[in-house]
């Protein structure tokens, strides 16, 4: 038989491999769908790339390649048998041969035992030989399936490897002696013990001293006091104060020089009074218990149960359309997104509707794909073959699955991020456009599904000396709505709590039952319209700075509209916090009057010139002393640094895009992190003279060839687009290089594809379908209307009337802590979607969701 075996596999030999250092072994999960060995088919891994198929996927993979050996693998898992007395009889296991995998979390390990089954399978006959088979396998064979069987799965490699970079345990953690001293610490009304800071306090976890921490560059103040006190008493470990959530806390070792983690955090905080992990229970507030008033409802508890429903008798719903998605630890962020998005049509079309296809092109490695793993996401969510109702009676065998685990997803569309690739908590607004980015740059020659969401916006700008206008206009995905809380309808409530908690902080005394602002949606869709400052506003009418004023409006209407309530905001520390308010959004909403009309009759406009383009003087030099710094809003610097970012790339990308803010200096990051200098300090380049200025070209009145300057040519170019692309993004701006910014990135280059520098090619002279935003009713100069070749913004323009089927909610104090669910309307019901669980929701808390989710009404 060792002989029969021996020249069986001859022929494949040389497609078998030895998993070598960094090949990623993927026996958890299918790469195109979410079969795993605990799947009735079991995961059959192929021994040559170590990519892990479901039964019905892995024919796909054996006609694509021709890899023909693959390792079948398949656990068991069953109830334990009981004995008389109720207690579990002792039999013997299998040796658990998939090393890394885990029981499922659905079965209890106490109730459940697993075995595991492991063979090879030779396509396309199915000839199958059990392992562990020593005596009979060649030895290369039997070393490769030993590799295998022992190797960590992919994504717990990567898991791994990612926490390496993540903050470790302090080795005074387990140790820590606390002394007995009485301290107790108050809810509120701290103060550094040696001065009179009251931001930036550290309570030292041995002694409970409540002392400010040192000056940073981020402007979080602070003397010092805290490292003073340890240099006195060598008590290592302190917590920020104002930090602590049921998530966890910001902990600093003064011995180790860094931030460190604490798994017994919680007993050192309730050693002082603090109870961090009952504050969703117990009505706290900063991860203090109250308890002088215990039965007062806080903000975060209510804010936690109302938005879960909490208490409701809920009912779980299951079949296609109710899959839940697991959460792999601070992923809902991720998790509420897809659902959302996976429940458009759009969506579902695209990935869904085309899954063969997509899976048929796949690239020989799926994993990585954007499509395949999109329409893995979809299929999985929709198809309703992972949302069974559970069987009485069944064999634990066939027990049915309870949602999804998005590991695969998660790597692949985090990817180079470094938040998003973190296991840390999200902002699901910034997931949703780092998603939207995604799915832009992968629809290139396909359907684009996140059409639905794309819309133009026009922005008025206004002189206030000369009352001369400009109109223009940028594509947009989301609109943030801000938040008046002078308008609160409970104002004067608002006022006389603030008092009561001033008071409460003075006389360290428990605060006092908080009050939620309520504000209407109106006053939030009136501030959206009101005029706002622009700042450093440069006047081509006047040819220098002036005041200037900004007002927005809907240039076209998109077919889904995805509204944000901005309900964060960031504190002295830089950390965002959120703002405990309700608003009544309403379920029909009608932004016609928001439509934008361009320019009106009596408005003149401001003539189309550049502003000079002011360098530095030493540029021409290609070097920059410390007292001749380049003009950056180091704010907006800082703001990107808090996100994980490198400080001087950031200050870069302010720079690079002129000071636009956060967000465009955002974009310029995503383009540029994989430059090698990335990370250096900012040097700027060198330039010949200049040549003459703009007003002496007279860009007043275009020239037929409207060669842009040099200098703006090289502006752009430095930021690291193409020449020929910047080119055509001045030509197409007149020469204006915020809007030739604006241009570039929503006008993706594409390489096939060669653009005329002639302006006749640009979208005035096409004519508009019916699906397509056109701005031929308007005056303005459009710079994003679609071009004549498609590579413009397509704009599903239409009413501007909607109705909402879709919101997400955020619990916690910020976005880096806390969890997200969604409400999503379902066959006229509201169902919520918490992680894995699903059920039908009986009073969606609409007035707390954080991102809301309208479609647009059909005309009738």
């Amino acid at each position: 038989m060792a002989a029969d075996l021996g020249e069986l596999l001859v022929p494949y030999m040389p497609t078998i491999r030895v998993p070598r250092t960094g090949d990623r072994v993927f026996k958890s999960e299918c790469a195109f769908s979410y079969d795993s060995p605990e799947s009735e088919g079991g995961l059959y891994v192929c021994m040559n790339t170590f990519l892990g198929f479901g039964r019905e996927h892995v024919e796909r993979h054996y006609r694509k390649t021709g890899q023909s050996v693959y390792m079948h693998l398949k656990r068991h898992v069953k109830e334990k048998a009981t004995g008389a007395a109720g207690g579990a009889i002792p039999r013997r296991r299998n040796g658990q041969v998939f090393l890394d995998l885990e029981l499922n979390r659905d079965f209890k390990g106490d109730e459940y035992e697993c075995e595991d089954e492991a063979k090879l399978v030779i396509f396309p006959d199915h000839f199958e030989i059990p392992l562990p088979n020593i005596e009979e396998l060649p030895a290369l064979v039997t070393i490769a399936c030993d590799a295998v069987l022992n190797a960590a799965s992919a994504y717990k490699k990567q898991e791994s490897d990612s926490w390496d970079e993540e903050i470790q345990v302090s080795k005074h953690a387990r140790s820590l002696r606390q002394q007995d001293n009485g301290v107790r610490i108050p809810p509120s009304g701290w103060k550094c013990q040696k001065c009179e800071m009251r931001e930036n306090l550290w309570l030292n976890l041995t002694d409970g001293a409540v002392l400010c921490g040192k000056w940073f560059f981020d402007g979080a103040g602070g003397n010092g006091h805290a490292l003073d006190h340890y240099k006195d008493t060598n008590f290592p470990l302190a917590v920020k104060l104002d930090n602590i959530t049921p998530d966890g806390a910001d902990i600093y070792s003064f011995d180790e020089e860094e931030a460190v983690l604490d798994p017994h955090i919680s007993e050192h905080l309730q050693h002082f009074g603090i109870d961090m992990l009952q504050m969703q229970q117990n009505g706290t507030e900063n991860g203090h218990l109250n308890t002088d008033n215990a039965d007062s409802v806080q903000p975060r508890v209510s804010e936690w149960e109302v938005i879960q429903e909490s208490g409701m008798k809920l009912k779980a719903v299951y079949g296609s359309g109710f899959t839940g998605i697991k959460n792999l630890d601070n992923s809902c962020y991720l998790g509420t997104t897809m659902q959302v998005l996976f429940s458009i049509p759009e969506f579902q079309r695209a990935y869904v509707g085309n899954l063969q296809r997509i899976y048929d092109y796949s690239p020989l490695d799926p994993t990585t794909d954007f499509s395949t793993q999109m329409a893995k996401l979809g299929h999985g969510l929709i198809s309703g073959l992972y949302s069974k109702p559970p069987m009485k009676s069944e064999l634990i065998e066939q027990h049915q699955p309870k949602g999804i685990s998005p590991k695969m997803f998660k790597a692949m569309v985090s990817k180079g991020h470094p938040e998003f690739s973190s296991n840390r908590q999200q902002d699901a607004h910034e997931f949703f456009l780092h998603l939207i980015n995604l799915v832009e740059r992968n629809s290139a020659g396909s359907e684009n599904p996140s059409d639905v969401f794309r819309y133009v916006v026009e922005e008025r700008v206004q002189c206030c000396q000369t009352q001369r206008v400009r109109y223009n206009q940028k594509v947009d995905y989301l609109m943030q709505l801000p938040v008046p809380m002078e308008a609160a309808s409970n104002r004067e409530e608002l006022i006389v709590y603030e008092a009561k908690r001033r008071e409460a902080e003075e006389n360290m005394r428990a605060p006092p039952e908080p009050v939620r602002a309520r504000i209407p949606f109106t006053a939030c869709l009136q501030a959206f319209t009101e005029p706002e400052n622009v700042p450093d506003f440069w006047s081509s009418a006047l040819q220098a700075k002036s005041a200037g004023v900004k007002t927005s409006r809907f240039a076209s209407f998109p077919e889904f509209l995805v509204v944000q309530i901005k309900k964060f905001t960031f504190g002295v520390d830089w950390v965002p916090k959120k703002l405990d308010l309700s608003i009544d959004v309403p379920d029909f909403l009608d932004l016609s009057r928001l439509r934008g009309t361009g320019l009106q009759a009596g408005e003149e406009e401001l003539p189309d010139i550049t502003p000079p383009i002011v360098l530095p003087e030493d540029t021409r030099d290609n070097s920059m002393n410390s007292s001749d710094s380049p003009d950056i809003d180091e704010s907006s610097a800082m703001q990107l640094a808090e996100m994980g970012f490198p400080l001087e790339a950031c200050r870069k990308a302010v720079y690079y895009t002129g000071n636009m803010g956060p967000e465009m200096a955002f974009n310029w990051i995503i383009a540029h992190m994989e430059e090698p200098d990335f990370a250096e300090p900012l040097a700027l380049p060198s330039f010949m003279e200049p040549g003459p200025s703009v007003a002496s070209l007279g860009l007043s009145a275009t020239p037929l060839d409207n060669h842009p300057p040099e200098e703006s040519i090289a502006i752009l170019t430095s930021m690291g687009f193409p020449r020929r692309h910047t080119v055509q993004a001045l030509k197409a701006t007149n020469n204006n290089l915020e809007r030739a910014l604006d241009w570039i990135f929503t006008h993706p280059e594409r390489e096939e594809e060669e653009t005329s520098d002639d302006l006749s090619d640009m979208a005035d002279t096409t004519e508009p379908n019916d699906n397509t935003f056109s701005n031929a009713n308007t005056n303005s100069h459009s710079t994003l209307s679609p071009d004549q070749d498609g590579s413009g913004p397509r704009i599903k323009d239409g009413p501007g009337r909607y109705e909402l089927f879709a919101f997400i909610s955020h619990m916690g104090a910020s976005t880096m802590s806390g969890r997200y669910v969604c409400h999503i309307k379902k066959e006229g019901r509201w169902v919520i979607f918490n992680d894995h669980k699903v059920c039908l929701s009986e009073r969606p808390p609409k007035d707390l969701g954080y991102i809301y989710f309208y479609r647009r009404l059909s005309s009738c």
